[in-house]
């Protein structure tokens, strides 16, 4: 198409447009909890905020959390764990643990208060509904730019494995998608499925975003003259400069020494950025704001992982989350050339703490074990604009925003059965504005579905990652249907995968709802929809704005056509809506 209108249109344009503010500053307020996060939640109020006569921009906002990832030996029979980096790489655990995707999933649920009214109810398991909305409404740019600011890249749908029926190995156990390096894998001079060898480039790019080490040096190989670079010279930046800058770094690296109570330690000080749009959509919608008071409360999924190498077999021992929520850590694949293959034989702590301490008391009172190098606190950001008073007088001509703002309700539907499981399960007996429903499917609890420990759920294993935008793999329903008040919400049961795929969730969320190609959004194809990203969505929104107030039931129904019993987790999306006077900050 020819460019010739915009060429006359841009030479029309008059430079310069009048300032709508005259300055911008970012204000920060430290939440309540002095540091103390043993009782996984944290609580900020914004009171210094409200008073400050300033115009509040909570659309812009983000959290910074500061967090521990701490891994140890919890025996001393082995040394050479956590060698510091050296010119051949032995013994560095640099890529043996990380975090899943999206620092978010450290967020189990919050609840809102809006000057003493709570406008959002605590939905647990919330980061799953973020995680999906991520996935669908991120562009690849968008990764590009801001991932490595919210701990955000895609897992690699193809590169997972299974191990089935609580066999370890050095992989771990049941579904695996930890490995970290390799080339595409043969088997007998033919190709593998897939890229089940070939690494989760996800993970590897999470573990870059957190693990700067200072230790690294260059040096050679046991030739003479051949210099091999390390990571980075100490010359270059040390630790204590990265801590000061508050940079993501590996902060404790102590080797066990297999003897005299010395046992290994590695930890990294995370600093980590949540926005607020990205954990509720009430922070997306809200106008700018003056006098207004809200106390967010956070729920976190502050978590310990147990396991042991013994002989090159990775085995899960436990996971604890006191809210029973995701597992944010994973631990790398042990196999040879894998990020995991440091760690040798022993048995293992694996700690991820809100704060500068780490929480797990074992851990906490290992020798070698201290307070992270970045903040202690939660801190909330938020920008304070001053309008140009021509511009103000505007905004105020109409000072009463209606906003329209989107909550969930989750549901669980429990142990389906392999193959001919029929669903039919009421969800909800009443919800009004319906929006949507998002279905996640996992396996079952249990060791012959998962692989895992029986009672173990998949979203707390270390080596999967399913829950933070990923389900578990090749699940798919046949004769699927979503019934609402007695009415079928897709005119013809959906019997196929490429009918979920083609009809209900491609666009979602996205730009233009993917129907312009050149200009579209969402990180969901099909190939890893029938791979790893197996989410149901249905769109219920389309109704008469007389129905919107009315309740309405929800019903699921289907078939599970997995070999292996499922679990749906269930998430109903609703529209909500306040009026919010912008200058006092009352809602009317």
């Amino acid at each position: 198409m020819s460019c010739d209108k915009l060429v006359f249109d841009l030479s029309q344009e008059v430079e310069g447009s009048p300032s709508v503010f005259v300055k911008k500053d970012w204000l920060n307020i430290l939440d309540n909890q002095n540091g103390n996060y043993n009782s996984n939640q944290s609580v900020i109020d914004t009171s210094q905020l409200s008073n400050s006569n300033k115009w509040l921009s909570y659309r812009e906002g983000y959290l910074a959390v500061p967090m521990l990832l701490t891994l140890a030996t919890t025996d001393l029979a082995t040394s050479q764990n956590f060698l510091p980096e050296t010119s051949a790489g032995t013994g560095s655990a640099d890529y043996a643990v990380g975090l899943k995707n999206w620092f978010g999933q450290i967020v189990h649920s919050l609840t809102l208060d809006y000057n003493g009214v709570t406008i959002i109810q605590q939905t647990p398991y919330c980061n799953m509904w973020n995680s999906f909305k991520l996935m669908t409404s991120l562009s690849w740019n968008d990764v590009w730019t801001q991932g490595a600011t919210i701990g955000f890249y895609p897992d690699d749908p193809l590169a997972f494995k299974f191990i089935k029926s609580g066999t370890a190995t050095a992989s771990g156990m049941g579904v695996c998608n930890n490995s970290t390096a390799g080339a595409f894998a043969t088997t007998s001079g033919a190709f593998n499925n897939y890229r089940s060898g070939q690494g989760n480039e996800g993970f590897v790019r999470r573990q870059q975003y957190i693990n700067f080490d200072a230790d690294g040096v260059v040096g050679t190989a046991g030739v003479p003259g051949a210099v091999v670079p390390g990571t980075y010279d100490n010359t270059m930046l040390s630790a204590i400069g990265a801590g000061q800058i508050w940079k993501s770094y590996i902060s404790k690296k102590v080797d066990g020494t297999g003897a005299g109570g010395v046992q290994g330690v590695f930890q990294i000080s995370i600093m980590a950025t949540i926005y607020l749009k990205h954990l509720h959509s009430f922070f997306a919608s809200v106008p700018l704001l003056k006098g207004a008071y809200m106390k967010m409360t956070l729920n976190l999924n502050n978590t310990t992982t147990n396991f042991n190498t013994t002989a090159g077999i990775t085995t899960l021992v436990s996971v604890s989350n006191a809210v029973g929520g995701v597992n944010p850590i994973m631990i790398a694949d042990a196999t040879a050339g894998q990020g995991g293959v440091a760690l040798g034989n022993s048995t293992y702590s694996a700690n991820i703490s809100v704060g500068a301490t780490c929480l797990s008391p074992a851990l906490a009172s290992t020798i070698g074990v201290q307070k992270g190098g970045v903040a202690q606190s939660v801190y909330l950001y938020l920008p304070s604009y001053s309008f140009n008073p021509v511009f103000e007088s505007a905004y105020l001509s109409s000072p009463i925003k209606q906003i329209q703002y989107t909550d969930i309700y989750q549901y669980q539907v429990k142990d389906i059965q392999a193959q001919t499981g029929i669903i039919n399960q009421l969800i909800t007996n009443g919800i009004a504005n319906i929006k949507s429903i998002l279905v996640v499917p996992f396996f079952t609890d249990q060791v012959a579905h998962s692989g895992l420990p029986t009672g173990t759920p998949v979203y707390q294993s270390p080596f999967d990652p399913a829950g933070t935008g990923a389900t578990s793999p090749l699940i798919n329903l046949t004769n699927f249907n979503v019934v609402v008040s007695g009415q079928n919400a897709i005119y013809n049961t959906q019997r196929y995968s490429f009918e979920e795929f083609n009809n209900q969730l491609y666009g979602v969320n996205a730009v233009n709802g993917g129907m312009t190609d050149g200009l579209t959004s969402g990180l969901i194809d099909r190939l890893g929809f029938d791979m790893e990203f197996c989410y149901y969505y249905v769109d219920l929104s389309r109704m008469l704005p007389v129905e919107e107030s009315v309740p309405k039931s929800i019903q699921l129904i289907g078939q599970n056509l997995s070999k292996s019993n499922i679990d749906l987790f269930c998430f109903v999306e609703y529209g909500v809506g306040t009026a919010i006077d912008c200058l006092t900050g009352i809602r009317v």
